[in-house]
């Protein structure tokens, strides 16, 4: 069973043309009305979707976790996520399917072979570098998966760097990544989030994700280079008060700082690198 799952967001302009072109692809549709306050969900209740419905808006996150702990008890072969804001091409659907059965675990649908303002380009590329996946367009939600994957890449985020996430989730794991082109359309409105909130979002989810899997290098490396320059400004403290009998009060502090926030930060990434191999180890 190929299953389409569908976060959206006050997109009822969209939801039904989005909805028609997508059931001629799939089994089965899924919609995660996100809190709107238009008739969103109802529109694609009517057209024979299932809908999950969130009283409030949650975030992007939310709705994919909720769409993928749904599609778990469907056992579907295939989940394909779209956007319900027009920008996606259902007809790409059976492209990225295809990817699935020649044998990938998780397709990224890569907008950079369409033509794309120039401004999202970049932002795209920013973020996919700062992701470090060495997937070239992160922040694409078109994408399908094997549905046997879908409960090892269950997302945390709550916001928009879920799709972040889940690629490190997937590249933890060891699972097969492709990207497969497609088309994309940036007519109208296709778009309810700020771009500057969404690369703010993304861009603080990736580091706190970086964070959680590397803590000896993200706390404990600029924590090392933190100590040895404070044993530089140390030595040379000691040394110019031996030669000159005067304590330069300016160095001692920068010091003393150099030193503390060195300490810490070690200290963090020790303790941080201990409890994350305790919790791997017990899963």
């Amino acid at each position: 069973m190929i299953l389409a799952a569908i976060p959206a967001f006050n997109e009822e302009k969209s939801i039904a043309k989005v909805l028609v072109q997508t059931m001629k692809r799939v089994d089965k549709v899924l919609v995660c009305d996100d809190g709107s306050s238009d008739e969103t969900g109802e529109i694609a209740r009517s057209m024979g979707a299932q809908v999950i419905s969130h009283e409030r808006n949650l975030g992007k996150g939310e709705a994919l976790r909720d769409l993928f702990r749904e599609a778990q008890g469907l056992n579907p072969d295939v989940v394909v996520t779209l956007d319900a804001d027009g920008q996606h091409n259902p007809s790409d659907i059976p492209r990225l399917v295809a990817a699935i059965e020649a044998g990938a675990d998780v397709v990224v649908g890569s907008r950079f072979s369409a033509d794309i303002p120039l401004k999202r380009r970049l932002g795209n590329k920013v973020l996919s570098g700062v992701s470090m996946t060495g997937i070239t367009d992160t922040q694409s939600g078109f994408r399908s998966y094997r549905g046997k994957v879908i409960g090892t890449l269950m997302p945390a985020e709550m916001g928009m760097g879920v799709d972040t996430e889940i690629l490190k989730l997937a590249v933890d794991n060891k699972m097969k990544i492709v990207e497969v082109p497609i088309g994309v359309s940036y007519e109208g409105d296709t778009s309810t989030y700020n771009p500057v909130f969404h690369g703010l979002d993304v861009l603080l989810a990736s580091v706190k994700q970086t964070s959680i899997r590397h803590p000896l290098l993200f706390y404990g490396l600029p924590g090392f280079v933190s100590l040895l320059v404070a044993a530089g400004l140390w030595w040379w403290t000691l040394s110019y008060f031996r030669e000159h009998a005067i304590l330069e009060t300016n160095v001692t502090i920068v010091a003393a700082a150099a030193t503390l926030v060195g300490t810490l930060l070690m200290a963090v990434a020790i303790i941080l690198w201990v409890l994350i191999s305790v919790v791997r180890e017990s899963r």
